[in-house]
């Protein structure tokens, strides 16, 4: 069968086509694939086939190009983060055939590749929560095999150099990575899926629940978009080596990498998922659907003071609602403490340091490995345009923001009039040490407008006097969100038909041909013309899957935060319509439009 095998794919091989590093990209109708293996304690060993097998051949044969990033090869190999800027630096280098520079790119990492390609595109450095996100990632898509995200228990307390420190459960770095905006990781939107393995034989966590090397909750990225994860009953790697000195996997299970024919349940996935098919969706078992993610999630959890200092931790706990009670893990450093396993649903973590325990409440959802901080006073859980949560996890210059969280303000109070307070109900809130300008505030919302000059990875704080907690924000130039009428951010757009000033509803709707005026947030930055702010960056507005002519795109008189565009609603279109806007590469949430 052996022979039959390499038989078949000899007359792949002959076309394969492996890019060598500093040479020429051949133009395709889709991106380049850029592979990108894991850990490799011998280096002298590393080699493409090693890890992913015939994938260069397979990709070949489907009009794709193969590149290869072997972190072996890169000139800095001291740490993750200096591998993510390697990393950054080989995007940038490669050219295509006629001398322009590739500008997309779709990329396969394997266990520790994965982890090089977060801190690339989260920017991070070496120092503790310092990043440097690049303005354009250059990813379209990307395949996660078997990455620790959250860290593996078989590397700690191995120690064979910092590489395999920041891969241990509890590590830093991870929680770090984990943590980067607004407290989790959005992987910067880049169109992301995973393949998990579950052949272990328990030896790291337990039966089904691990590759041998990394849990399902560490693998799975439920943590960044559910549904976007596919567990196969494949090992970390071949069955060779360490993993089968210490029976890891069982004695016949596939590397996860490893991409032999394109028959291959890993194949299909990863074949499918880059094609933008939906077969990949239909193989092996959905994370959410799993014996063990259907239930259960991670928790990394850091214990900080009430002005959001850390602090080394004695000992931590997780407690469910339905009485479940678990001490979590905590390595030499008592920085982070971490399970890989624990019921999901609501929870209390309970962290102590110093003597003292303090609490918090949250909710971990199944398949997600949470990161959590504990400590008295305010806690934000994230920032969103006040008009609707949006993806990735971006806001705009001037922008009206709601902040939710826990503690956030002791007392709850609404700004009078404009121009909104600097201070209110007793908190404040700053971008980079500036305060912005509040318009209500409760312990669990906080409403305001982010500074029109904020640009790039900002420090947002809310102070208070329980505290403060300080979280990043990534500021784009533009993330349109559209209002609504009612709560659902897909209900019908808040806005007037422009002849009466009337609102559109669907007993009042507005006829084709006529100007509309729309009321948005996330625009972005303004120059004044005219008494008027127009938006530096023009956006479109699609009704009904038809061009909507913009005549004004910018601030709405009078109102900090709120946007306005108007736009005469195409002919033809008639009925509740969609309708969205897209500024730059940013597309605001679908809305309703009543046209007659």
């Amino acid at each position: 069968m052996k022979t039959l095998a390499v038989a078949l794919l000899l007359p792949i091989a002959a076309f394969a086509q492996l890019i060598p590093n500093g040479s020429p990209v051949p133009r395709r109708s889709s991106p380049p694939v850029v592979f990108m293996n894991g850990y490799q304690n011998d280096c002298g060993g590393s080699n493409f086939a090693g890890t992913f097998g015939n994938a260069d051949q397979i990709l070949q044969s489907n009009g794709r190009v193969s590149l290869y990033f072997n972190n072996c090869n890169a000139p800095q190999r001291t740490s993750i983060e200096s591998l993510g800027k390697g990393f950054g630096d080989f995007l940038t280098g490669l050219k295509y055939d006629d001398g322009q520079a590739v500008d997309q790119v779709d990329v396969v990492a394997h266990s520790m590749g994965g982890l090089i390609l977060r801190s690339y595109l989260s920017g991070k450095q070496p120092d503790v929560d310092v990043f440097q996100p690049p303005a354009v990632t250059h990813v379209r898509k990307a395949v996660f095999l078997a990455t620790p995200h959250f860290g593996s228990g078989i590397a700690v307390g191995l120690g064979l150099d910092h590489l395999t420190e920041e891969l241990s459960s509890g590590s830093p770095f991870l929680f770090d990575l984990g943590s980067w905006n607004q407290g989790r990781d959005d992987l910067r939107g880049v169109d992301a899926m995973a393949i998990a393995g579950n052949a272990g034989t328990g030896f790291t966590v337990a039966p089904g629940l691990d590759d041998g090397v990394v849990a399902l909750t560490s693998a799975s990225i439920a943590f960044a978009r559910p549904g976007r994860t596919r567990v196969l009953p494949l090992c970390h790697t071949p069955v060779d080596g360490l993993v089968a000195f210490f029976h890891l996997c069982g004695d016949t299970a596939k590397g996860i990498a490893q991409l032999t024919t394109e028959s291959d349940a890993n194949t299909r996935i990863v074949l499918s998922f880059l094609n933008g098919t939906t077969e990949w969706m239909t193989i092996g078992t959905a994370a959410e659907d799993n014996a063990f993610l259907s239930q259960n999630g991670g928790l990394a959890v850091v214990r900080h003071d009430a002005n959001d200092a850390p602090l080394p931790m004695s000992s931590a706990t997780a407690v469910s609602d339905s009485g479940t009670t678990k001490n979590l893990n905590l390595p030499n450093t008592a920085v982070v403490a971490y399970t890989d396993l624990f019921p999901a649903g609501p929870l209390t973590l309970k962290a102590t340091a110093s003597g003292t325990e303090v609490q918090r409440t949250g909710s971990l959802a199944p398949a997600v490995y949470l990161t959590a901080v504990v400590k008295p006073g305010p806690l934000i859980a994230g920032v969103f345009p006040s008009a609707a949560a949006n993806f990735p996890l971006v806001v705009a210059p001037g922008m009206f923001v709601s902040i939710y969280g826990q503690t956030l303000a002791v007392v709850t109070a609404q700004a009078p009039a404009v121009p909104y307070p600097d201070q209110l109900g007793g908190a404040v809130v700053k971008v980079d040490n500036t305060p912005i300008p509040l318009q209500y505030v409760s312990a669990s919302q906080i409403n305001g407008v982010f500074p029109a000059a904020s640009n790039g990875l900002v420090k947002l704080t809310v102070q208070n006097e329980s505290g403060s907690r300080t979280v990043n924000v990534l500021v784009d130039t533009a993330a349109p969100a559209i209002f609504t009428a009612g709560s659902e951010p897909n209900g019908i757009a808040s806005a007037l038909i422009a002849r009466n000033g009337s609102i559109i509803t669907a007993a009042n709707p507005i006829n084709a041909g006529e100007y509309v005026e729309l009321f948005l947030t996330g625009l972005g930055a303004t120059t004044t013309r005219d008494g008027l702010d127009w938006a530096n960056q023009v956006p479109t507005v699609q009704v009904g899957g038809k061009d909507c002519a913009v005549s004004y795109a910018g601030r709405a008189p009078r109102f900090p935060g709120l946007d306005q565009i108007n736009c005469v609603v195409p002919t033809g279109v008639t009925g509740t319509v969609a309708l969205t806007v897209t500024s730059g590469s940013r597309a605001s949430n679908t809305v309703k439009l009543p046209v007659q």
